[in-house]
């Protein structure tokens, strides 16, 4: 498989919650860079192509856009 990624991404085990239709969701970083990450659920439901990603230890909001989806993990590119 080609890697397309601008940045390597580092594996990580962080707690995040994703928003995007004014409901929140828990969630687990697997991987992460300053440019995106890919995300695990428990429970994949529908998840718009724009979401909000917050890691439980800084708490910082992140506008994101799902670039890929693949059984209960997605990837998400950072927005300006």
């Amino acid at each position: 498989m080609e890697e397309r990624r601008r940045q390597q991404r580092t594996t990580v085990d962080e707690v995040a919650y994703i928003t995007g239709d004014g409901s929140s969701m828990r969630c687990r970083v697997v991987s992460l860079s300053d440019l995106g990450a890919a995300i695990e659920m428990t429970d994949k439901v529908y998840v718009r192509p724009r979401i909000k990603l917050m890691l439980e230890k800084d708490r910082i909001i992140r506008d994101c856009r799902v670039v890929w989806s693949s059984g209960n993990r997605i990837g998400v590119e950072f927005l300006d």
